[in-house]
């Protein structure tokens, strides 16, 4: 994909030499935008091998709202690196528990007594794009600052945002780090497919993917990997079939890509 070709050169040409963290450093560029027309093919990348399957498996699990991978070790091992055994797998509540379980405190009648219920943003955004598709505020958030000293890992994918346009339905993903070699091919593809899954729910066509990355970086242990990408020729897009079921039915055996051809993969060290 020439998006995700030219993000590489940017950060590469125009990157400065930042330490973090995990004690590997980078390099950053702030505030990189792209988009993708989500009309012309399934956007996963083919200058390497992405295991799709992995992609999907994420997603759904973000969907199921679940604190901890011990259901998505089963299938992946993308998350182990923040979290263990000994922690009984548990990530805290993180992306999936924020889209689909916000936590919400109503005062009762009794002073100083709170009723606790939960806000399933996901189903929000679905209503509002059934009923009131012109909305401005579609927006579902994972970024819940009393949480943040409880968690595996502060949300990198932040926040994301639906628009409708002629029919078509537009997502923009706001993200505050992202990790180039590893991290975006996995979240382009995962909001690809969320936004599918969720135009097949509400009746519209695909329209534009629109990502934005506060601090755009690549590992310094990535780049050869990187170059070698940019060395190699995009192939056409593969195209993802999703099986005509309701939004929360789906499966991960109902996930079909189709004419994925690729180069081969590229083996990149996660920094945690």
């Amino acid at each position: 994909m020439k998006q995700y070709q030219d993000l590489v050169r940017n950060v590469i040409d125009n990157g400065t030499l930042k330490q973090n963290r995990t004690g590997v450093d980078t390099l950053c560029y702030f505030g990189y935008h792209y988009k993708v027309d989500l009309s012309e093919g399934f956007p996963l990348l083919t200058t390497k091998k992405i295991y799709f399957s992995s992609v999907i498996r994420e997603l759904l699990w973000y969907l199921s709202g679940e604190t901890h991978i011990r259901n998505l070790r089963e299938h992946t091992k993308i998350w182990d690196a923040w979290t263990s055994e000994e922690k009984n797998w548990e990530i805290g509540k993180m992306y999936g528990y924020q889209w689909t379980h916000w936590e919400k405190f109503t005062e009762t009648d009794t002073p100083g007594l709170y009723e606790k219920s939960y806000i399933n943003q996901i189903k929000e955004a679905i209503d509002l794009l059934k009923n009131s598709p012109d909305s401005r505020r579609i927006v579902v958030t994972a970024w819940n600052p009393s949480v943040l000293d409880e968690i595996a890992l502060p949300s990198c994918h932040a926040f994301f945002i639906f628009n409708v346009i002629n029919g078509k339905l537009n997502c923009h993903l706001t993200q505050r780090s992202g990790d180039i070699g590893l991290g975006i091919p996995f979240n382009l593809a995962c909001y690809a497919a969320l936004t599918q899954m969720i135009a097949q729910e509400v009746d519209l066509d695909l329209g534009e993917f629109s990502h934005y990355i506060n601090d755009a970086h690549i590992y310094v242990n990535h780049i050869d990997g990187l170059k070698e990408q940019l060395e190699r020729e995009p192939m056409d897009l593969p195209n993802l079939t999703i099986a005509k079921k309701p939004f929360w039915d789906l499966e991960f055996d109902d996930f079909k890509l189709e004419n994925y051809n690729h180069h081969p993969a590229i083996k990149f060290e996660v920094a945690v």
